[in-house]
């Protein structure tokens, strides 16, 4: 009797150990994952900032400060309109601050670049400072010291910067200051907005983190008002464009609807129209326009999916990418396992599960990029390495 037993058991331990890898492995393959080992460092709130804002013709900057057994405060300084002003932001995790200098002025970007310069191009960094950071440096676009060393060329951020997780701001003046850098040296980062940075803009704050709820309330504001048009990173966010092309290649966080071929539309066009619209909060409307199909959260350039999930004819993608006289086009948006390139070279997908910087996650993830140099795509890895796509 015994035996059988155990011989019953042994065969349950073995069919159910089968069952449980399948059923993980299921998982894994559609995009599940495991998150332990959270760091409480980010909810440490000690020099959080600079949260700046634009108030009666100065610009006053508040810090976070204190701790939470002797309570926390507002640490403010106001300074006039036009003051250029030295800042950091602290990342808790390691102690490290960043530096930069935060200017009035607050341009809009053009839409199209010709310049042969080289392209490094990554999406949907979802406020992974760390990640963000290690990457840029094993790449060769930033020193470990955060100094810009990728010269005439073009860093491109498709989208996604902001929301599930704990270092947004840090996340938002790194891109500030590399922006800053750049532009001294002839290069340039291109910020493109994505529909988190957009639902930001539009008090959308489902996606945030619970952090900076208190961050807003420890500075006498609330959530919205981080983003808002009075707020420097706000205003900032606002200026910047949601579709670019540079070198031939369109970048966007989630694609070009072929129906845009038909609007007559310029990308400068595009532009205006989706950004006259990223503090208005998106409805149906009984009657539709062109105006309304891309602000649209299913069409608009920030949004559309349908590379992935339409089932476009090759004809249909090069009709939008015709459109604007573009080889390629550059998406994020929508989860790949690693970059790739799609329909035939027109089509390259590069959002991929970057590193939290303050959790564990199974199975573990890696950051990937896209580099285009000489007209030829290469996918990024994490530690340098570039594969020719």
């Amino acid at each position: 009797m015994f035996k059988i037993l155990k011989s019953n058991l042994k065969h349950f331990l073995v069919t159910f150990s089968i069952l449980l890898l399948l059923v993980v492995t299921f998982g894994i393959y559609h995009g599940a994952e495991a998150h332990f080992n959270e760091d409480r460092l980010a909810y440490k709130l000690d020099k959080e900032g600079p949260h700046v804002f634009f108030e009666d013709n100065t610009m006053v900057v508040n810090y976070v400060r204190g701790r939470k057994l002797e309570g926390f405060y507002n640490d403010q300084t106001i300074y006039p309109i036009n003051s250029n002003i030295s800042a950091k932001a602290y990342f808790t995790l390691e102690g490290q601050d960043i530096d930069f200098e935060i200017s009035p002025n607050i341009e809009t970007p053009a839409s199209t670049y010709d310049d042969n310069n080289p392209i490094l191009a990554i999406s949907d960094i979802e406020s992974g400072y760390k990640t963000f950071r290690d990457f840029l440096i094993a790449n060769g676009v930033i020193d470990e010291a955060l100094n810009w060393i990728f010269g005439t060329g073009h860093l491109v951020l498709v989208g996604d910067f902001v929301d599930r997780g704990n270092s947004v701001t840090q996340v938002l003046w790194f891109i500030y200051k590399m922006e800053q850098e750049a532009k001294q040296h002839g290069g340039n980062v291109h910020f493109i907005i994505g529909n988190h940075e957009i639902k930001n803009m539009q008090n959308n704050f489902y996606s945030a983190s619970e952090k900076y709820l208190y961050v807003a309330s420890i500075i006498g504001k609330t959530h919205s008002d981080l983003y808002s048009a009075d707020a420097f990173l706000g205003r900032w966010m606002e200026s910047k464009n949601s579709v670019e092309r540079i070198n031939g290649s369109l970048f966007v966080h989630g694609g070009i609807h072929p129906k845009i071929s038909e609007f007559n539309y310029t990308l400068d066009d595009i532009n205006q129209i989706v950004r006259n619209h990223y503090r208005k909060p998106y409805y149906t409307k009984r009657d539709t326009g062109n105006k309304e199909f891309l602000v649209s959260s299913k069409t608009g350039p920030a949004w559309y999916r349908g590379y992935f999930k339409d089932d476009l004819s090759q004809e249909e993608v090069e009709k939008g990418l015709d459109t604007f006289a573009a080889k390629a086009v550059v998406v994020g948006h929508t989860l790949q396992w690693s970059v790739k390139k799609l329909y035939q070279g027109k089509v390259f997908a590069i959002d991929v599960k970057h590193p939290n910087d303050y959790e564990s996650n199974f199975p573990p993830r890696s950051s990937e990029g896209l580099l285009i140099e000489a007209d030829k795509y290469y996918r990024l890895l994490s530690d340098g390495t570039k594969l020719l796509l």
